[in-house]
């Protein structure tokens, strides 16, 4: 007998005309439909005018582990196993990894029914760059371990999107604007393609001082990346002049500079071994 297939089926973010045609068929043919809330499943069923003729069971954060290991055993016996959570695609910031990894380690086939994202569109329409970016979803609850995370993605340079709960909102970009700076530029994207949408852009200091009245909703917040500081030439040829006179490859230290920096390597390496003190 050959395995069945495991599929991921992202939902709409807020209004149920987004959802992929393909999501109402894989309901309604699924054996078994894993749902992160059965009553928000059954209300985006009627919505989509679909009832599902398989098993639907209950797949959250607090049942995940346990219920994993039967849900495998559901597919390795042959039935199509659909997958949705609340909003958007499983598995990102939402139950649906654990299943993947088993299902795959099973040798069991994984697909997605393609959908509206959060992240992405929270990307689009935030104005900040969108050639490269990270997703770093919830941010740790309490304030020493939240300014740690963000600690580290101090100099990211890629713009950043993260998830936030609304009434944690304002802690969260007070904290931002302490590690980035109060003059880094962000946008609070909220309740996205339901009926009070807002996108508030701003400064870390100005999103502060919006969010300290209250926020409501489903909260997206995307954050530019780290700007690379102007480079000086003749200052980072008088550190390299430095460390080779205390004995390290001139070739060695013009290239980490060179990285780190974004100064060609040639012109750092023509600079120093133009000076006659430098061998």
């Amino acid at each position: 007998m050959s395995h069945g297939v495991l599929v991921l089926a992202a939902t709409p973010i807020g209004d149920p005309r987004d959802a992929a045609l393909r999501l109402a068929e894989e309901l309604s043919r699924a054996d078994v439909v894993a749902a992160e809330d059965t009553r928000r499943l059954r209300r985006l069923c009627q919505a989509l005018g679909v009832e599902p003729t398989g098993r639907v069971l209950s797949y959250h954060e607090h049942n995940e582990a346990q219920r994993t290991p039967e849900l495998v055993e559901q597919l390795i016996e042959g039935r199509r196993v659909v997958v949705v959570t609340d909003a958007g695609m499983p598995s990102v910031s939402d139950p649906g990894y654990r299943l993947v990894s088993a299902a795959v380690a099973g040798g069991v086939r994984v697909t997605c029914v393609p959908g509206p994202s959060a992240v992405l569109m929270a990307l689009a329409v935030s104005g900040m760059p969108v050639d490269r970016f990270c997703f770093e979803g919830f941010l740790p609850r309490r304030a020493g371990e939240r300014a740690s995370a963000l600690g580290v993605l101090g100099d990211e340079r890629r713009t950043m999107v993260f998830f936030e709960a609304p009434h944690r909102l304002e802690r969260t970009l007070s904290t931002m604007a302490e590690v980035f700076g109060p003059q880094r530029r962000a946008a609070v994207c909220r309740e996205l393609t339901k009926t009070y949408e807002e996108v508030r852009r701003g400064t870390l200091a100005e999103l502060v001082t919006w969010a300290a009245d209250g926020v409501r909703g489903e909260i997206t917040v995307v954050v530019e990346g780290a700007t690379r500081p102007a480079a000086d030439l003749e200052t980072e040829v008088a550190g390299i002049r430095d460390r080779v006179a205390r004995g390290e490859r001139l070739k060695d230290v013009c290239g980490e500079v060179s990285r780190a920096t974004g100064l060609s390597r040639k012109a750092l390496y023509d600079a120093v071994v133009a000076r006659p003190s430098v061998q």
